[in-house]
């Protein structure tokens, strides 16, 4: 008996403010090396994706400005930075063509989604491009102007 992938997966935190500020091109799924006070507070939801980015230093990947709270049931010595850099989990070919995309001009990896699949606390990476103030202001007017399609087609619906 299978379960599907999706079902297996509980996503904990997703970055929206990305999709708003970045045009992304590519994804792909990165693990993260954490402690255990860090996951416990994962599983709790207390982590902030906002302002993070990914950044390759020396063929490693790191992850960089996630914030995850102190677990409140770990002692003294137990406890963990918030703000620390961890690392990422990435196949070292993967490494190697994400410092060329991300040395082309404008490009960042930033994290998207951060999910547990049996167990494991994986990071969704977006090889995106920032967007301009006027790309924004766009995608933005496109957003409302399909919410008032969404909603006229649903008064015509109900008559």
């Amino acid at each position: 008996m299978s379960t599907s992938r999706a079902s297996q997966e509980k996503v904990i935190a997703v970055n929206r403010k990305a999709y708003h500020d970045y045009a992304v091109e590519e994804t792909l799924e990165a693990g993260l090396v954490l402690t255990g006070s860090e996951i416990k507070s994962i599983r709790q939801g207390r982590l902030n994706l906002r302002d993070a980015y990914a950044r390759i230093e020396d063929g490693e990947a790191w992850l960089l400005g996630m914030h995850i709270s102190p677990y409140q049931q770990a002692g003294r010595l137990d406890q963990h930075a918030p703000d620390r850099p961890r690392k990422l989990l990435l196949h070292r070919e993967e490494i190697r063509r994400l410092t060329q995309q991300t040395q082309a001009k404008g490009m960042t990896l930033v994290p998207l989604k951060l999910a547990l699949r049996r167990g494991r606390a994986k990071v969704e990476l977006g090889l995106a491009r920032g967007k301009k103030l006027y790309d924004k202001r766009q995608s933005l007017a496109e957003r409302e102007a399909q919410r008032d399609i969404e909603r006229a087609l649903k008064m015509k619906i109900r008559g």
